[in-house]
């Protein structure tokens, strides 16, 4: 009994009656070709998935770590601004200073009561 085959190349052939066992054979490859292709992508898939999650994190903090930096440089750091000066209010009253002593060259007695 002969049938027709398609060949791996996409060629048909003719078969011979012992062909079967050997398109089973070749069947069983295709599966088995198929099915480690289909998992090899589905772990592509997963990794993606883990890749981007790492680097969504990694940005996440990246961000943070730039907005505290930001933050504290322009509250404490050299960004500070510089104090404007308020009005302070003045004195109206002055202080004049007392006056100090002439020196004499000799001292005056002072009388006691």
């Amino acid at each position: 009994m002969a049938g027709l085959v398609r060949s791996p190349d996409g060629r048909i052939a003719v078969a011979a009656g012992k062909s079967r066992p050997r398109a089973s054979a070749q069947e069983r490859e295709r599966v088995r070709l198929y099915e480690a292709r289909r998992r090899f992508n589905a772990s592509l898939v997963q990794r993606r998935r883990r890749d981007n999650v790492i680097a969504g994190v990694a940005g996440g903090i990246l961000l943070l770590g730039i907005l505290a930096g930001q933050a504290s440089y322009y509250t404490v750091g050299p960004g500070t601004p510089e104090p404007a000066p308020s009005p302070t209010p003045t004195s109206t009253t002055s202080e004049t200073p007392a006056p100090s002593p002439t020196a004499t060259d000799s001292p005056t007695p002072t009388p006691t009561p």
